[in-house]
């Protein structure tokens, strides 16, 4: 069958005009065979290619293999591996065909989509060495990569030492079984001498491959087309013998007391007695059972004497019908002796010490722990992708190679019967094969030996490959290697891994780990070739056509079941072994920009949220500060006052958005490279303040005219700022040049245009760093309008970093000497329950004439009031409950402004003037007004210090409300002067003013 297969193979292979390819010479394809590897190309290629200089030294080869030699055969060498060769009968004994099927299915669905992601990817430009994993990290990203290549290498590893124990197994059970050095001593511990004979033997092989590849790859070369010439005729005899077993099944006997099976190996005759020379003696069975060679029945077993010794056929050939027999699963737990149920058998106890005499199973099976055993044998579909620079056409070859290899698996279900353990020391699948067992156990031992040495080879190249990413750092001593790039130090590292692998010992162990490695990297295949589609990337155009991001998908979903199925505590040692290695580069990694798909979902799921912030504005229980932080820059470029950014990332402690804004003066054609450096200036700036937020630097012809840019133009969409952080303008008084003070109040009265909140920290220098920390004091809050809640929100958000941590909030409220103090008091505390914030409520008492300048009508305070209880979609009686506690019933919040001319406007002078006056008359006389409402403000500024500084002299934090600038220009010298007076004598302030919204509220 496979012979007539052979020349349609290579019309895939070759192009159809050259005529003598289509019918290749008999001994070209010999030549191919002797010149094949089993290597994936080195990592010193993939260093040269990506170097301009190693191209010029070295001319490339051509790529020359085709689909049979360069993907099939290898993917081929490594399915026919150990597991096929010793488990498979096994498995299709213990779960019946339909099960076995299944399985097989499943794990062969799951090799075939991933094998068509890796076509697609594989055929999106070249792959250099790694294979897998360079596919995956110039896929994914480096995090992602090195997480998965990681894994594919300890994958590998493992398989390495799974193959090693496999020859171990083969050699000791079906080779040379005296070569055992450890013997039962008792007839239960057989599996203790026989896994220490597993440990002694598999390291003294793994030391011997290990030298070899260590000596040179040639050598491995070498070995390779032996081993592959193994698997061929392995594949040949099976199929020769499985046709031959449907007319004329093998003699393979098996010996059956009652309906139990017996082992095979303390007995020659499978009879209680025999007949020598006209006498009918007891034969060892008899004596084995009966403790005498006589055929006295005193100390039989009981169930021995009941019973009738029998002998079946082990493979009755497939047009016996057993495959009818066969269909349904029979799993057993640990101990339990194998029965066929359709034997006629008497039910009694039989002795304890003769339970070694039967066949029982060794290990507990169900569907799951088989499907864990079962995966390594399909893992070899890696094999074809990791040479896919040596193929002479990757689209064709790939994808035919693989799902051909992944085919001729799923055939391989035909040749599977069912009493794989009575066999007498012969392997199931030997004594099927045509022409003689020995063809299959020398085959699959060598076969394995050849698995072992090729992973032995391939991971630490795998290892270098990554090492020599330098994207983990304590990788990096297993980037060097001898002169010629052979990777020394990482071949030790492996060996050592295997040799954990081979003191495991067990196949039956061994297999789950390293299907869990595998499937890790199954999965991430998958998921780089979906979110390749998904996001299409202008650079995602593969030449094999025949993928789809649903298929990736499902490939994934059952990758991800399969690792949760076989084994899910497994599972979760390698999800958290990858996720370790992911945080790992994510902090201590390399900056790789690979141009990766994680980059093209960060953009798409960024503009997705933008989006969907677009659709209005936040709720007030989702509202935070986004600030806009106004910087000023030196001469020199440097950051006057990086407080201003330590009090951000204080304020922000990582959340939310924050947007560094900066404006350098002069025309953009000739300041380009000035912005670019004070973008790098405040960048490193960012960096060392651990402010999480972006840089904007505008430059204008006017400081005042950028600022009013960035405060209008910041940010994007849904994610831009309310809240602006600005400096206060030191030594305005001392200054000549009043631009300073005078772009300081220019942008409040922007702000204030703008609705947005204001933060304005005063003696910034003071204000601690983060690596301070305050083990007591006060933030004190001097609550005088209420502006949206801000006052509140702001210290319960500081108190979230660890430098205010310890502090304790105090809320101060200013009342007349008329307002019920006692009450006051009492709902603000109840209000502040409800706000869920803990601090200390204190009221205030002050003179009427103390604070005249700002007790207005508060008809205005509650229309602004009910407009921003209205924007919170609140009931009426909610509405009228919340507005009601704090403000309405007692004069809390009786103050519009400390600072306003609202009182000037209503004693306006009337339009009509009286002709009496004369207009130096009016003018003087609203000279006079304008001096007489300042004396008073400053009498209440003066007033409310004294009365601030009394009471928080030794707060670590004072937040102020901020009064509005005049709407007169003339007054802007007097409004700072106010704000001067009204703060003087305290170390730190916050001045703040509310954007006009309510930032708190009392409802969850």
């Amino acid at each position: 069958h496979l012979v007539r297969q052979l020349p349609s193979f290579h019309v895939l292979c070759f192009p159809p005009q050259e005529e003598l390819d289509i019918r290749p010479k008999v001994s070209s394809l010999l030549g191919k065979l002797v010149s094949y590897t089993n290597l994936t190309q080195g990592a010193k290629e993939h260093e040269e290619a990506e170097s301009a200089e190693g191209s010029k030294k070295k001319v490339s080869k051509s790529p020359s293999m085709g689909t049979l030699m360069g993907v099939y055969l290898p993917c081929m060498q490594n399915i026919f591996g150990v597991i096929l060769f010793l488990r498979l009968t096994w498995m299709v004994g213990t779960a019946g065909v339909l099960q076995s099927f299944l399985i097989v299915l499943i794990c062969c669905c799951c090799t075939m989509l991933t094998a068509i992601s890796m076509s697609a990817i594989a055929t999106n430009g070249v792959v250099p060495a790694g294979g897998s994993y360079f596919m995956i990290s110039r896929s994914l990203g480096p995090e992602f990569g090195g997480a998965v290549g990681l894994c594919f290498y300890l994958g590998t590893t493992f398989a390495g030492a799974m193959y090693i124990l496999g020859a171990i197994e083969i050699l000791l059970t079906y080779i040379a079984p005296q070569a055992a050095i450890f013997h039962s001593t008792g007839a239960h511990d057989t599996s203790s001498a026989t896994l220490n004979n597993m440990r002694v033997y598999g390291t003294l092989f793994l030391t011997f491959m290990a030298v070899v590849v260590f000596v040179g790859v040639k050598y491995v070369n070498k070995f390779a087309s032996l081993f592959l010439a193994c698997v061929i005729i392995s594949i040949l005899s099976i199929y020769a013998g499985a046709i031959k077993s449907i007319f004329d099944p093998p003699a393979f006997p098996i010996c059956m007391l009652g309906n139990r099976t017996l082992t095979r190996d303390h007995f020659d005759v499978c009879a209680k007695t025999t007949i020598v020379g006209n006498m009918t003696v007891a034969t060892k069975l008899w004596e084995l059972f009966c403790h005498s060679s006589n055929l006295t029945t005193d100390n039989c077993d009981k169930y021995f004497l009941l019973n009738n010794v029998t002998e079946v056929a082990g493979i009755p050939g497939a047009a016996s019908g057993i495959l009818k027999d066969n269909l349904w699963s029979n799993y057993m737990e640990k101990g339990e002796i194998l029965e066929k149920a359709d034997h006629p058998s008497f039910d009694v106890p039989g002795l304890k010490s003769n339970l070694h005499l039967y066949v029982f199973a060794d290990i507990a099976t169900s569907f799951t722990v088989l499907v864990g055993i079962f995966f390594p044998s399909v893992t070899g579909i890696m094999a074809g992708s990791n040479r896919s620079g040596d193929l002479k056409d990757a689209q064709k070859s790939i994808p035919v190679g693989t799902i051909l290899a992944i085919v001729t698996t799923l055939a391989n279900l035909s040749l599977s019967y069912r009493y794989g353990d009575a066999v007498n020391k012969n392997l199931v699948v030997g004594t099927l094969s045509w022409p003689s067992p020995w063809v299959i156990v020398i085959g699959s031992f060598f076969s394995t030996c050849g698995a072992g040495l090729q992973s032995l080879t391939g991971a630490p190249r795998l290892l270098q490959a990554i090492a020599k990413d330098n994207i983990i750092p304590f990788l990096w001593v297993f980037g060097h290697g001898k002169a010629n790039g052979e990777p020394t130090w990482a071949l030790l590292l492996t060996a050592l891994i295997a040799e954990l692998g081979i003191l495991i010992a067990s196949l039956d162990m061994v297999a789950p780990i390293l299907s869990m490695f595998f499937l890790m990297c199954y999965l991430f295949v998958n998921l780089a070739c979906a979110v390749q589609t998904l996001l299409r990337t202008p650079n995602w155009r593969p030449r094999f056509k025949y993928y789809h991001w649903a298929l990736s998908f499902l490939g994934m979903s059952i990758c991800l079941a399969l690792m949760f199925i076989s084994s899910w505590y497994y599972a979760l040692v390698a999800m958290l072994i990858a996720g370790m290695i992911y945080k790992y580069i994510e902090y201590q990694g390399a900056e790789k920009e690979w141009g990766d798909g994680i980059r093209g979902l960060s953009l798409s799921a960024a503009r997705y949220a933008l989006l969907r912030l677009e659709e209005g504005p936040p709720h007030t229980k989702n509202w935070r500060p986004q600030l806009l932080v106004l910087l000023k820059l030196d001469e020199d470029l440097h950051v006057k006052y990086p407080r201003l950014l330590t009090f951000a990332s204080q304020l922000k402690a990582g959340k939310g958005l924050t947007i560094i804004g900066t404006v350098i003066q002069g025309n953009f054609l000739e300041s380009y490279g000035e912005a670019q450096a004070a973008e790098q200036t405040i960048k490193n700036m960012i960096e060392i303040e651990k402010v999480k937020g972006f840089c904007q630097v505008v430059v204008a012809t006017k400081v005042r005219e950028g600022i009013a840019h960035l405060i209008q133009s910041c940010g994007l969409g849904g994610m831009k700022h309310n809240t602006v952080v600005l400096g206060w303008p030191y030594g305005w008084r001392q200054s000549e040049d009043a631009r300073a003070w005078k772009t300081f109040i220019d942008t409040v009265r922007c702000t204030t245009a703008a609705h947005l909140a204001l933060l304005v920290p005063k003696n910034v220098s003071f204000y601690p760093s983060n690596h301070e920390r305050y083990n007591e004091g006060n933030i004190d809050v001097w609550w005088i309008v209420h502006d949206g809640g801000m006052l509140m929100l702001l210290p319960f958000l500081l108190k979230q970093h660890k430098v205010w941590r310890k502090c304790k909030m105090r809320i101060f409220t200013v009342a007349q000497m008329d307002d019920n103090s006692i009450q006051m008091k009492k709902d603000l505390a109840t209000f502040l329950y409800q706000l869920r914030i803990e601090a200390e409520v204190e009221v205030v008492e002050m003179q009427n004439s103390d604070i005249s300048a700002y007790t207005y009508e508060r008809t205005l305070m509650m229309e602004q009031r009910s407009q921003m209880l209205r924007q919170m979609r609140l009931t009426k009686t909610e509405r009228e409950r919340e507005a009601q506690l704090v403000k309405d019933r007692h004069s809390i919040i009786r103050l519009e402004s400390l600072y306003s001319d609202e009182e000037d406007e209503g004693e306006t002078v009337p339009d009509k003037i009286q002709m009496t006056w004369t207009k130096e008359k009016c003018d003087s006389e609203k000279r006079n007004r304008n001096t007489a409402s300042n004396v008073r403000r400053m009498h209440t500024a003066v007033k409310l210090n004294e009365v601030i500084v009394n009471r928080s002299h030794d707060a670590r934090l004072v937040l102020l409300n901020m009064p509005g600038p005049p709407k007169n220009i003339d007054g802007d010298e007097n409004y700072m002067e106010f704000l001067e007076v009204l703060t003087e004598g305290l170390e730190r302030v916050l001045l703040v003013r509310g954007g006009g919204r309510e930032v708190i509220t009392i409802y969850s």
